[in-house]
């Protein structure tokens, strides 16, 4: 049967101390004096202490390496920086394009509505915005006379006629007084119709109801498509309605 080796077993801390005193001991021998003996005997302590401690120590906890991680730098709010990118927001604020200026129109709508009277309107505004603003027909008007449709003009004043009517009541100009002169100076009467043709913008706005606007456009339209062929071309004018036209015919000639 062979032979099997074992490994030494492993000494306890203890065995190694008892084997340091002997140690100790016989170098120290039977032989010499005693202060040998005795620093014999203290190194030996010595180097037994030492071994012991290095054997019985707690282990120490093992050490985390800490690798950087590149690009891990605190990531800052850009927000309110010195690069100015508060500014452009502000800037593309205060530089937005502002609504331009809508154009008041001064409209008197008379007759057979609920509210008659002086209304301020917008550019653009028709004859049924007037007649909503003041507060609608009343119960016997004679709505297929009107054009709803008409564009409204500054200073124009629109009469609603009522069913059975077949006149327009004279506009009374309240410049003129009461001395029955028949209206302010300038102001044409029956007898002195203002020929389309050739009046100008005061003569043309000392009309009923014809404003700057409306003036401007009845020139701009003689301009552009020659001298007025009728008085009923008027029709063509932006501002000028079935009811001014009424209320103008007998006023103008061409």
């Amino acid at each position: 049967m062979a032979h099997r080796s074992f490994p030494d077993p492993i000494e306890a801390p203890g065995d190694a101390i008892a084997d340091g005193v002997a140690a100790a001991r016989r170098l120290a021998g039977p032989v010499g004096p005693p202060w040998r003996q005795r620093a014999a005997v203290l190194l030996a302590v010595a180097v037994v202490a030492l071994v012991g401690w290095w054997l019985l120590r707690p282990a120490p906890p093992p050490v985390e390496a800490v690798i950087p991680v590149e690009g891990s730098a605190p990531i800052t709010s850009t927000a309110g920086s010195g690069s100015g990118s508060a500014g452009p927001a502000s800037d593309a604020t205060s530089e937005a394009p502002g609504t331009s200026e809508v154009e008041e129109l001064v409209v008197q709508v008379a007759g057979a509505v609920a509210r008659p009277g002086v209304y301020r309107l917008v550019d653009g505004d028709r004859v049924d915005d007037l007649v909503r603003a003041a507060g609608g027909f009343s119960a016997d008007a004679d709505r297929a006379r009107l054009n709803l449709a008409a564009p409204l003009g500054d200073g124009e004043r629109v009469w609603v006629p009522a069913r059975g009517e077949t006149e327009v009541p004279e506009v009374v100009d309240p410049v003129g007084g009461s001395d029955g002169g028949g209206g302010s100076p300038g102001t044409p009467s029956a007898e002195e119709p203002v020929d389309l043709n050739v009046a100008d913008a005061a003569e043309l706005e000392a009309l009923p109801g014809i404003g700057p606007a409306t003036s401007a456009a009845i020139i701009a339209h003689r301009d552009e498509h020659g001298p007025f062929g009728a008085v009923d071309e008027l029709l063509d004018v932006r501002g000028i309605g079935e009811a001014k036209l009424e209320q103008l015919r007998p006023l103008v000639t061409v």
